[in-house]
């Protein structure tokens, strides 16, 4: 079985003024719900405030807790943050954290949401308010739940809220492979980054993502991965500039398993970026991504290294 974190509150009504496709998260829920007694499904508790804390400004967390975010900061996330989309937004770093607590217990589970990978210290941008991902990994550190957490991020862009909010912590490292001329315009300093050039395909990519993350996972040796599966590297993605196969995607997430397994690591994964007008399509992806890794970790016994 596969171990999934999903909350009625990851599913909410767009908010006004807002371009984001809000019904994604109830079509990946759908589809892993026909999957039948493949999924065990597992409901979060929202974060804590403190721990939103260690990665974020206190006086953001307030304003977004309260929905009370400033006009200025709203227009940086993209869309209005009301009491819905705050209750959301405190509901899935909690996810991403539980994701983790059951990769390390299973070996494998994926959040239904998250992935907001550019959320910054003060402030949330692209779509993403609270850094699920960071958050998440200094609450396993500083709790001693795990040793070492290394973020691994395949979004076509950057993970630069990630980067920024963990750099210097001597038990978290970050990787992002993405298009060099995506978005944000001005990246963030991850412990690695791999640029890549528009148009790259399914080959050229996973050259690159094996010659790059293999070695760093071997340097590092993690405890724990968590994985920003975004799929908007696909080539039709509306805010893409890359150009994977929907085989390509698969292949990707089948080496980031091949590597974790290799190295007995447990991995959690979230959903990430993926944009367009066919939800349901997008939604397909993103449960690809989940059913590849949890077919590739099915069955294998890892090594502790916590």
């Amino acid at each position: 079985m596969i171990a999934i974190v999903h909350h009625p509150d990851y599913v909410t009504e767009a908010p006004a003024r807002s371009t984001y496709r809000w019904g994604k998260n109830g079509a990946i829920r759908d589809l892993l719900r026909a999957e039948g007694e493949r999924i065990a499904w597992h409901e979060p508790e929202p974060m804590p405030q403190r721990w939103l804390e260690a990665a974020h400004d206190p006086d953001y967390v307030a304003q977004v807790l309260a929905a009370q975010v400033p006009p200025l900061k709203e227009r940086r996330i993209g869309f209005p943050v009301t009491p819905l989309v705050a209750r959301r937004a405190q509901m899935v770093p909690g996810g991403t954290y539980l994701a983790a607590l059951l990769a390390i217990e299973h070996g494998f589970a994926a959040n239904t949401a998250g992935g907001s990978h550019h959320a910054l210290a003060d402030t949330g941008a692209g779509y993403c308010v609270f850094n699920d991902l960071a958050v998440a990994a200094l609450r396993l550190v500083e709790e001693g739940t795990t040793a070492r957490v290394l973020i691994v991020d395949v979004d076509v862009h950057q993970g630069d809220g990630t980067a920024a909010l963990t750099a210097g912590h001597p038990q978290i490292a970050t990787y992002s492979i993405h298009a060099e001329k995506n978005f944000p315009a001005r990246k963030a300093q991850s412990t690695l980054d791999v640029p890549l050039a528009d148009a790259v395909g399914d080959d050229a990519y996973l050259a690159v993502l094996e010659e790059t993350l293999a070695p760093m996972i071997a340097d590092w040796q993690p405890s724990l991965i968590l994985y920003q599966g975004g799929v908007d590297p696909f080539a039709g993605d509306r805010l893409g500039r890359l150009a994977l196969s929907e085989e390509g995607l698969v292949r990707r997430d089948r080496l980031v398993a091949r590597l974790a397994i290799a190295g007995g690591v447990p991995l959690a994964c979230t959903v990430g970026g993926g944009y367009g007008d066919d939800v349901m399509a997008i939604a397909a992806r993103h449960v690809r991504v989940i059913s590849t890794l949890g077919e590739a970790f099915a069955g294998t016994v890892r090594a502790d290294r916590s």
